[in-house]
């Protein structure tokens, strides 16, 4: 009998959900499975490739040196399958409610949703934009049927679709930084980026103060761009007329955010399941063009 070498994607998922959050518990969350489940499914992958993918340091996981080279080939692999699956099935129909914070609607989820649209014609998609915090609470009251929100890396809960960086953004040889107290302008108070801000600059004994809070993007970009405030946004998403800070401005280092993706604990309807599915497919495409 031949010796069939196929690899089972169930396993892969765990694998890179794992290698994103560092944590079994975290993955598990994520994957909507408990934590044994996840530790048993990475031992299975480990026993079917015969090669440990993970050490187990007092911080958290870490990947092997067959771990780390495994990683990328498994993004693709996940990304194919789901991508495969969105083109051949068909006939989804339906109504799909997705939340989406305000600065990811844009040049990232434009062409993601125009691909599921000519791919899923009969699906009629509704956006609903909130800060990540409040897009949770809606995903908890049914409100909406998925979320991509943004979350501090260390205690993101989603399937992380991507890592990105938080930045510090000012006007183009714009000098609001230099002004004491710094006057910060985010898009809301209960914005995601809001916590880690003002802890790091609280940390660095800086004063600072808030110039604009009120749930518009728009006027929230305005203010940077006439030098009346800095701002803090993922570095993927900043504008090109816009200059991102750093240590050199004498700002303080901002942790990581992770992108993640949540569909509602009770049963998903096949329409959100299908939009899922290009949301991976899609933020893994652009996260190789890049």
């Amino acid at each position: 009998m031949l010796d069939m070498r196929n690899l089972d994607l169930e396993l892969i998922r765990a694998f890179v959900a794992v290698a994103d959050h560092g944590s079994m518990t975290i993955a598990g969350n994520a994957l909507h499975l408990t934590q044994s489940a996840v530790s048993q499914q990475i031992m299975r992958l480990e026993r079917r490739l015969g090669q440990a993918l993970f050490l187990r340091e007092r911080r958290g996981l870490k990947l092997t040196a067959s771990g780390d080279r495994l990683l990328a080939k498994a993004r693709r692999l996940i990304g194919l399958n789901d991508e495969i699956w969105a083109e051949m099935t068909t006939g989804c129909a339906g109504t799909v409610r997705l939340g989406v914070p305000y600065d990811l609607v844009g040049t990232a989820l434009a062409p993601i949703l125009k691909g599921f649209a000519e791919a899923s014609p009969l699906v009629e998609i509704s956006l609903v934009c909130a800060s990540s915090p409040q897009l949770l609470e809606a995903l908890s009251k049914g409100e909406v049927d998925l979320a991509l929100v943004e979350e501090p890396f260390a205690t993101a809960g989603g399937e992380c679709l991507g890592i990105e960086r938080l930045v510090w953004v000012g006007a183009k040889a714009g000098n609001a930084h230099l002004k004491q107290p710094l006057p910060l302008s985010l898009v809301a108070d209960s914005c995601a980026f809001r916590p880690a801000v003002t802890e790091a600059l609280d940390g660095q004994g800086r004063a600072w103060r808030s110039v604009f809070e009120n749930g518009n993007i728009d006027a929230t970009t305005a203010t940077v761009r006439t030098d009346l405030a800095v701002t803090a946004w993922l570095a993927c998403t900043v504008p090109f007329d816009l200059d991102i800070l750093g240590s050199s401005e004498g700002l303080p280092e901002l942790p990581p955010f992770a992108i993640t993706l949540h569909l509602s604990r009770s049963q998903p309807s096949e329409a959100a399941r299908e939009l899922a599915r290009h949301l991976r497919a899609g933020w893994l495409r652009s996260r190789q063009a890049a």
